[in-house]
């Protein structure tokens, strides 16, 4: 396969590529948090997209096969938009699944991907100030539902003043305007941390004297590990609430026992009861003697938008697959749960609008802004471990 590799300046080449011919494959682009403080999300991430893949080349796209290049962010912005530069300027690929955080994303659009052709579209980042750039599509919902529903829970539980900290990003800034405009109490304490610190104490020392009982945390795995050792070991009391990027193994293992029972968080979910998502689910736990989380399932509906657009554009170029990869989703077409079926669809003579691909991860239907339809659950840690409690729908 013949590929036009666009230099840096070069706009409207790169990414440009002939159309498969049945025996070369497609190769498209992968951004992802392989090390650095979002690398939990990218092993996820990694394992959903291998499952896509699977999918994917079991069938095939016109008689050949996908691959996905993958580069490390490092889970920072320089980092995401090296690994773009190389993935568009050297690689060619006209479709760019990435990145895991907020800023990393929208860093990689501003810097690599704006004024050319090739297709973004974000696997795990739901901050809202992506809402403001319809050409970065991403398969996460929009942290502003989320910033509501925050409210709304804090608030049911009792509570009408909340102390709040958030990591100073992009992602954590605007979850966190989110909540406060969301939020019909008193906001006692409000402030940013920086990732990757070596102590929190200050943060939480602050937080305590606030008086507030309800304490909120809007940041990573490894930054709110720290914080729960602290209050632990202060013996600090308060009820704990989080946003969706403080939950995971990682949390689990470096905190003590009882640090946090009782507390909720809400994260992005996928409709957990619907059939092709519990076919996804045993097929992850098959491969991997794991349940898979919602951002395992973003990553694998990432993977399939992507090989349907190839499968339904006319050539194999950013331009052409940027006009029917909003199409694939959308509810005017048939509904089909697995690639193979919306497959058929299109090698039958369908077209990219007869196609409404129900992702594992939830409905997709990509709207003007570039945003899905989205879910979210709200988790309890129960015994040290998280329970699933309620579901909302946006």
């Amino acid at each position: 396969m013949l590929k036009l590799t666009g230099g840096a300046g070069v706009v409207g080449l790169a990414g440009c590529s002939s159309f498969g011919n049945g025996n070369e494959a497609y190769n498209i682009g992968m951004v992802d948090a392989q090390t650095g403080s979002l690398s939990a999300f990218g092993e996820r991430n990694q394992r959903g997209k291998d499952l896509a893949l699977s999918a994917v080349n079991d069938v095939g796209i016109n008689g050949s096969d996908l691959q996905i290049t993958v580069e490390d962010s490092g889970s920072e912005n320089q980092g995401g938009i090296s690994a773009a530069q190389k993935l568009v300027n050297q690689n060619g690929v006209p479709f760019l699944i990435g990145a895991v955080g907020s800023g990393v994303s929208l860093a990689i659009y501003e810097s690599v991907i704006e004024g050319t052709d090739v297709v973004q579209l974000s696997q795990n980042s739901t901050g809202l100030g992506l809402t403001e750039f319809p050409g970065l599509l991403r398969m996460s919902p929009s942290g502003r539902t989320q910033a509501v529903a925050l409210a709304d829970l804090i608030a049911e539980d009792g509570y009408d003043e909340v102390a709040l900290t958030y990591v100073n990003n992009d992602y954590g800034q605007s979850l966190a305007d989110a909540f406060v405009d969301s939020w019909e109490g008193s906001v006692a304490y409000n402030n940013s941390h920086d990732q990757e610190q070596q102590s929190y104490a200050s943060v939480i020392s602050e937080m305590n004297d606030s008086g507030a009982d309800a304490w909120l945390f809007i940041t990573y795995q490894s930054e709110f590990s720290s914080m729960v050792n602290e209050i632990y070991s202060n013996g600090y009391e308060a009820m704990l609430y989080g946003a969706d990027s403080v939950s995971g193994d990682n949390v689990i293992e470096n905190t003590p026992e009882g640090s946090m029972e009782g507390m909720k968080i809400l994260v992005p979910s996928a409709p957990v009861e619907e059939q092709n998502y519990q076919d996804f689910a045993s097929a992850f736990e098959d491969e991997y003697d794991q349940s898979p989380t919602s951002w395992a399932a973003y990553a694998y509906d990432c993977v399939i938008t992507a090989a349907l657009s190839i499968q339904a554009a006319d050539e194999f170029t950013g331009a052409a697959l940027g006009e029917v990869v909003r199409d694939v989703t959308r509810p005017e077409g048939e509904q089909v749960t697995s690639f193979e079926a919306a497959s058929e669809i299109l090698s039958d003579g369908g077209g990219p609008s007869d196609v409404d691909y129900q992702g594992v991860s939830g409905p997709i239907d990509f709207n003007e802004n570039g945003d899905p339809v989205g879910f979210l659950q709200v988790l309890e840690v129960q015994d040290h471990s998280y329970e699933g409690i309620d579901f909302i729908s946006s």
